[in-house]
């Protein structure tokens, strides 16, 4: 698998993630009676995979340029 397959497939991967935390977050326990709205951090983590997943599907072909060309600087 090359390094651009491998790279265009992290959106789908960020994404997997990120609903795995969700659906583990989000499921009820017994113990923990008094649960108000989602916690801050859910929102925060939410929030910058959303980021990290729109400027993937933006900018991805100039990501994948500036890293081919940054890695084959240093193998010179």
């Amino acid at each position: 698998m090359t390094t651009r397959t491998r790279l265009r497939s992290l959106p789908g991967l960020l994404a997997f993630a990120l609903l795995t935390r969700l659906r583990a977050a989000a499921a009820p326990s017994d113990d923990d009676h008094e649960r108000g709205d989602v916690p801050g951090w859910v929102m925060i983590t939410l929030m910058s995979a959303v980021l990290v997943a729109a400027i993937l599907v933006v900018a991805q072909e100039a990501l994948l340029d500036l890293f081919e060309s940054a890695i084959a600087q240093v193998r010179r």
